[in-house]
């Protein structure tokens, strides 16, 4: 999914809005980023200057390949055998699943779900027993 590239990249400056990006801001970016690397401030190389931009602007340097996959339909994309509908692989059943695919947990939480219910059962079975005994 594309971004809004007018959201990306910097938008103040030690806490002043930078505006519009101008090539002297591009300059002076580079000039850091060459003196970080250990360069002097003129000696900037092509590769400062593009991470200069990045960082400035927010505007990535697309491949070709991204920018001819981005401009295809979503639907095409991923398409390895071009014209081919595909199948539904059967799936498996895992060590631990049962026949309707229920895993141990699942079983074990039925199960202490239905002892549950018998327990009260049986528990309101008793309790009215007793009510009627005194009555």
């Amino acid at each position: 999914m594309k971004t809004n590239p007018l959201k990306d990249g910097a938008i103040s400056k030690n806490s002043v809005g930078i505006g519009t990006v101008t090539p002297k801001m591009v300059r002076e970016r580079a000039a850091e980023l060459a003196i970080l690397d250990g360069h002097l401030s003129h000696d900037a190389t092509a590769s400062h200057f593009a991470q200069a931009k990045r960082e400035l602007t927010g505007v990535r340097d697309q491949d070709p390949k991204d920018v001819i996959l981005e401009s295809a339909p979503e639907s095409e994309r991923w398409d390895p055998v071009h014209g081919s509908t595909g199948q539904i692989a059967r799936v498996a059943p895992s060590e631990d699943e049962d026949e309707e695919g229920r895993s141990d947990n699942e079983r074990l939480v039925e199960g202490g779900i239905a002892e549950a219910e018998i327990e009260q059962s049986f528990q309101a079975t008793r309790a009215a027993a007793k009510k009627d005994l005194l009555i």
